[in-house]
Parts: structure tokens; C-alpha cells; sequence
């Protein structure tokens, strides 16, 4: 076995043993560079990057030579600007800095309620889907098909040029990630959805006062949707569906409390009724949530932006697994001692019992946004001391399946989905190898419906 294929068979068995509720050798560091990051590095334009990532290659090849990490320091992106150029899109748009960015616009007007609550995928593809997509304009379907033909055809030529670098670097320098042990996804908690791309942060706070009923109704109905939008068509111990949170600390707890959390916990109950796990992304400080985070299923991954890590790691370091915290704002501006000195606080209360991977609070848009000298050294610090001679031994709380027995969701139902019931009732004269192929490509399909949204 060569040097890279030894280094990724540790990188393996910490991040296996960590998601398995085990000790890893040590404390797995996950530190990736957006795309800008990388042009930065290599003197390149961003703009340019973004419509051709393949120019990319040497500067994120150099910076792998640089930057210690456990999974890939190039990171790409997943948002081309040649994506929503051709859609005419409201709800991404590049800005003059070269950032990709979302805007507050209004996908659903307030008297769509009713509609979505009824009939939510129908609501989405017919009203909301157009509105956010100039391009996809139903008075006209031909010029419609053909500006989303267009759309996806630049953005999988774009994601195949980005992974094809990720793939050589990962498989050259012997990298992993918790997220790459088996098959995951991704979604959102169905309040957020609402209210990032339907109603807009000022519609939503809004619509929260005056017609909660509604919202609580919408979220209802959103939850299929948003529930199957994450799930992996296959998926084991390892597979892990990720979740970006932004609403609950603009938000008042009562409110969180009734609207929010309901929804989010069936979520994430319902993957671990599968044996999936979640990854979630707390941003902002859930100081005052905590509560609410250790009823959430054990092993979860909660990654914090700001907080007490005292505080968290007495509240949630047996039942979750944690990461996040470290201030970014310290790696730009701070000396190369203090940034040492303060991992070594940082993993002095994280690390022990297992349980916690390290990473920034944030990832940084832009090189501007670190000292990549004390980036170095704080990964090859954290490499070396956040060490552990037990490795294999239980840590903490088991993960049990059994624990959340549910029933499952029911599939949503829309004239634009066919459920796999109704796939191979339409198509009985299909044998059943042809039917898996179909069942997979409607569920594609749907993916891809649902990022024009997310």
C-alpha cells in the first residue's frame, strides 16, 4: 500500500469510527477551500473559474501541497453563474465582487398559501419555479425546455470539470470526508425553505405574526417533499443528509418552538428511523436552543458558528457529535501563538470522550478572509496534538435505529412526480430492472426540479 492509500485508510477507519460512535487516532480536521479561495491562491479570476473550473487544477494541487486537511482543501462549488445567466434567474446572481449571491427576492406571494398548502409541488413548479426563473416562462414551453435543457447541460459540464480535480487530488493525496463514506444529500428544514427562497426573511417574519396557522399548515406540507429532497436513493450506516439552518435566531423561541422544530425534528427522526444521520449546520449562536438540540437522535453532527464550547460540549459532547466554533476571524488576524494557543484551548474542552471534528466556525469566500500561514499551522498543530491512544473504545451515547421507530411519510402526490407506486402502476408491461432505472431518473429529476429552489 503507497503513502496516499495508507493516509486514506486512517482518514477511513477516524471518520468510521467517529459516525460508529467509537474513538478515532485522532480528532479528523475538515478544512475546504471555496472556489474563490483556490483562484486567490493560484492569481486566477474567480469569474473566469466560475465558468471553466478546470483551470483551477494546479493552484488547488499546490495548495493540497500547502494546507494539511483530512478531506480535500479544494472544495469547489456547487453555483455557476452560466447556471442562472441562461434561466434569467432572480433567486442567484452574480455580483459585481464575483460572489454568486442570493438576493431577498419573493418566490411565493402570500395569497399562494392556500395553493401550496394543497397541492406544495404543484405550488412550486407552476408559481414559484417561474417566478424565479425568468427564462422558464410558461407562455412559452418550447423556449422553457430549451433555456432548462441549456441550464442543467452547463451546470453538470461545470460540476464534472470541478470533481474531476477533486478526484485527482483526493485520490493522489489520499483524502476523505465523513460526507464520502457512502451515499448522502442534502435539504433543508421546511420552515427555512419557506422562508429562504418562497416568502423572503421579511415575508416570513411577516407571515409569522399574522398568519401562523398558515405557516405551521405550509410547513406540514412542505415536509415530504423536503424529507424525500434529502434522501439517498441508497443508503447505509454511513450516509449522512446535510442541513444549513438560518431562521431560528431571528426568531422569537415561542415562534421557533411552534413553527420551526416540529417539522425539523420529524426530519431528522425519520432519517434516523433509516439509520441516516444529519448533519446540521447551526449559524449564528443557538446558545439559547440547546435544549432542544439533545432530544435531537444520538450521533448527530451539529456544527456551531458561535457559542460557549464549555457549555455545549457539557450539554451535547456525549449524544452528539460536534465541530465547528473556531473563530475564523483569529486565523486572519491573529499572531501564529495565538492561534496555536487557542486550538489548544478549543480541543482541551472538545476532544475528550470522542465525538468532535475539527473545523472553523465558517468557511472563508475568499483568501482575504485567512492568514493561510497560520491556516498551516493551525491544521498541523490540531494534526499533532489532538491525538488519542484508545482508539476503537465506545464513546459516549450508542446511535440505536431501533430509537425511532416512525411511520414513514406518506409520498407527496403531483401531476409533475410519480411516487414509485404510481411509476410501476402506469407501467406494468416495465420488467423490473427497467423500472429501477426509471425510479432512479424520476428521483434525479426531482433533485434537480428542487435545486432551481434551494
Amino acid at each position: 500500500m503507497n503513502d496516499a492509500k495508507a493516509r486514506q485508510q486512517e482518514r477511513i477507519e477516524n471518520y468510521k469510527a467517529i459516525l460508529s460512535g467509537k474513538m478515532p487516532h485522532r480528532v479528523p480536521i475538515n478544512i475546504s477551500l471555496d472556489l474563490h479561495c483556490i483562484a486567490n491562491f493560484g492569481k486566477i479570476d474567480p469569474k473566469e473559474a466560475l465558468w471553466g473550473p478546470s483551470i483551477l487544477k494546479d493552484a488547488a494541487e499546490k495548495m493540497c501541497q500547502t494546507l494539511f486537511s483530512d478531506n480535500c482543501p479544494y472544495g469547489g462549488t456547487i453555483r455557476f453563474p452560466s447556471f442562472y445567466h441562461i434561466l434569467k434567474s432572480q433567486n442567484y446572481q452574480m455580483g459585481k465582487n464575483g460572489f454568486i449571491q442570493h438576493p431577498e427576492v419573493v418566490g411565493m406571494l402570500p395569497e399562494d398559501y392556500d395553493y401550496l398548502i394543497e397541492n406544495p409541488y404543484d405550488c412550486l413548479m407552476e408559481r414559484v419555479v417561474p417566478r424565479q426563473h425568468k427564462a422558464l416562462c410558461q407562455n412559452d414551453p418550447i423556449q422553457s425546455a430549451i433555456s432548462l435543457f441549456k441550464a442543467f447541460r452547463a451546470r453538470n459540464n461545470a460540476l464534472a470539470e470541478s470533481a474531476q480535480i477533486s478526484r485527482y487530488l483526493t485520490e493522489k493525496y489520499g483524502y476523505t470526508s465523513f460526507r464520502a463514506l457512502a451515499p448522502g444529500g442534502n435539504t433543508s428544514a421546511p420552515f427555512d425553505f419557506l422562508a429562504d427562497q418562497l416568502r423572503s426573511f421579511s415575508g416570513i417574519s411577516m407571515d409569522v405574526r399574522r398568519i401562523p396557522d398558515k405557516v405551521a399548515a405550509a410547513c406540514d406540507a412542505l415536509y415530504p417533499i423536503m424529507f424525500q429532497k434529502g434522501l439517498p436513493l441508497n443508503y447505509n450506516e454511513f450516509s449522512i443528509v446535510g442541513n444549513m439552518m438560518h431562521m431560528p435566531t431571528f426568531m422569537r423561541e415561542k415562534d421557533f418552538a411552534k413553527l420551526f422544530y416540529p417539522t425539523f425534528k420529524q426530519q431528522i427522526e425519520e432519517y434516523a428511523s433509516l439509520g441516516i444521520k444529519m448533519f446540521i449546520f447551526c449559524e449564528d449562536d443557538w446558545m439559547r436552543y440547546l435544549d432542544y438540540l439533545v432530544d435531537l437522535p444520538t450521533n448527530t453532527i451539529i456544527m456551531f458558528e458561535y457559542g460557549d464550547p464549555k457549555i455545549i460540549k457539557e450539554k451535547l459532547g456525549k449524544k452528539h457529535i460536534l465541530t465547528g466554533l473556531y473563530p475564523i476571524s483569529l486565523v486572519k488576524n491573529g499572531t501564529r501563538q495565538q492561534v496555536i494557543d487557542k486550538a489548544k484551548e478549543l480541543i482541551d474542552i472538545m476532544a475528550p470522550g470522542g465525538k468532535y471534528m475539527f473545523c472553523m466556525d465558517k468557511s472563508p469566500l475568499s483568501l482575504a478572509d485567512i492568514n493561510l500561514d497560520n491556516l498551516c499551522a493551525l491544521t498541523e498543530f490540531v494534526r499533532d496534538y489532538a491525538v488519542y491512544d484508545n482508539y476503537g473504545e465506545e464513546t459516549g451515547l450508542q446511535f440505536n435505529q431501533d430509537d425511532y421507530k416512525m411511520t414513514p411519510s406518506s409520498d407527496f402526490t403531483s401531476k409533475y412526480y410519480q411516487a414509485p407506486k404510481q411509476l410501476k402502476a402506469a407501467s406494468p408491461e416495465i420488467p423490473a430492472y427497467g423500472l429501477d432505472k426509471l425510479l432512479e431518473l424520476e428521483h434525479m429529476t426531482f433533485i434537480d426540479m428542487m435545486f432551481l429552489l434551494v
